[in-house]
């Protein structure tokens, strides 16, 4: 990363430009963007450097996200489902996979990869794409839905059924038997690519499957979601910057009974309660950030809480800043009105909130000195 952080920033800035309410309108990200943005790693920028990467810390990869996250919520999206597929590949791919995988991945090809189903979304029991082994191939059958990115993706991993456990199976976008269908009209991140994926007996080399064996599913899926959730919840501060400027900028210059609407106590309320989020979601993720760097045993539970406090948090404050605008911010396209709808969705990916709360009140029933 020669530029440095301050030029990464700036560049983002630049290449976003005024376009988020376009591409938000328009349901798309130019494709030759993508491909550029990925060939320069900066979608995966967490990816050592022998590989293509940038080599950032979580720490200086949540503030490049946030960032991103505040410019275009779908393009963050982008972000996270790559980020996501090289974590993965990382993770559980042998190192001949990563030799393989990770330069692709930070060379222009584009990746998303496949957990929930039509009847299977937290609860990874009722999963039912599976993976059978066929000789010195597997074959894939199943359905994966609301993939991020998968309108776009040369790449998908998918997770799916093995033996005893389950697997993460690098799929080529193109080979036979896969179908990718595009959802029509999401609520928010309207840009990122969401669709299904259809699996329909495909027949790939056995050395697609990452690590060649059979996961744990729980495993499997946490260690995947946890960059997932990292990377979410850093663009939900972004969402949040992006909503506090707005909301300051008009409130400082639109006026209403003679004076400023700042100067109008409920208002300044608001504004003092979007500054809050801001900072409380800021605040939980270099936490969360700090522990994955380190590699603390509480980094997966840090990582949940900042997701869950970062998306509830700009879920709020997006509908703060829309009351602040009024009008002025609930037209379709302007910055705050794609918040609006970009942060509820952030309250339902890589884990509901409701799981998330459920997964938090596990952990505080395990800390000392409770019974």
């Amino acid at each position: 990363m020669g530029e440095g952080l301050a030029g990464a920033l700036a560049e983002a800035t630049l290449r976003v430009g005024d376009q988020a309410g376009k591409w938000d309108r328009d349901g798309l990200l130019p494709l030759d963007l993508l491909h550029d943005l990925g060939a320069e790693g900066r979608l995966c920028a967490q990816v050592p450097e022998e590989y293509g990467g940038w080599g950032l810390s979580s720490t200086l990869n949540g503030a490049y996200t946030a960032h991103v996250g505040g410019l275009c919520s779908s393009l963050r999206s982008v972000m996270t489902s790559q980020g996501m597929a090289a974590w993965t590949v990382q993770r559980l791919g042998t190192p001949e996979q990563a030799a393989a995988y990770l330069p692709r991945l930070t060379g222009g090809e584009l990746a998303a990869i496949g957990f929930s189903e039509p009847g299977a979304g937290s609860d990874l029991a009722a999963m039912t794409t599976t993976v059978r082994r066929d000789g010195d191939a597997v074959v894939l059958d199943g359905h994966k839905k609301w993939v991020t990115a998968a309108h776009y993706a040369d790449l998908l991993l998918i997770v799916g059924r093995y033996q005893d456990g389950a697997v993460a199976v690098v799929v080529p976008a193109d080979a036979p038997g896969v179908r990718t269908e595009r959802i029509a009209d999401p609520l928010g991140c309207r840009a990122a690519g969401h669709a299904d994926v259809h699996l329909d007996g495909v027949r790939l080399p056995a050395d697609h499957v990452l690590g060649g064996h059979g996961l744990p599913p729980t495993l499997l899926v946490t260690t995947a979601l946890a960059y997932g959730r990292m990377s979410v919840a850093w663009g939900c501060v972004g969402i949040l910057r992006a909503c506090l400027a707005a909301a300051t900028a008009h409130a400082a210059e639109r006026e209403q009974f003679g004076k400023p609407l700042a100067e109008h106590q409920l208002v300044a309320g608001h504004l003092a309660d979007l500054f809050t989020a801001e900072q409380v979601a800021r605040r939980v993720c270099e936490h969360a950030s700090r522990c994955w760097d380190e590699g603390t045993p509480d980094q997966v539970v840090a990582a949940v809480l900042a997701k869950h406090v970062s998306a509830t948090q700009a879920a709020r404050g997006a509908a703060t800043a829309v009351q602040v605008l009024a009008s002025a911010g609930s037209q379709d396209g302007h910055p705050v009105a794609r918040a609006y709808r970009d942060a509820k969705l952030m309250e339902i990916i890589e884990g509901s909130s409701e799981l998330c709360r459920l997964m938090l009140a596990q952990h505080a029933l395990s800390l000392p000195g409770t019974s």
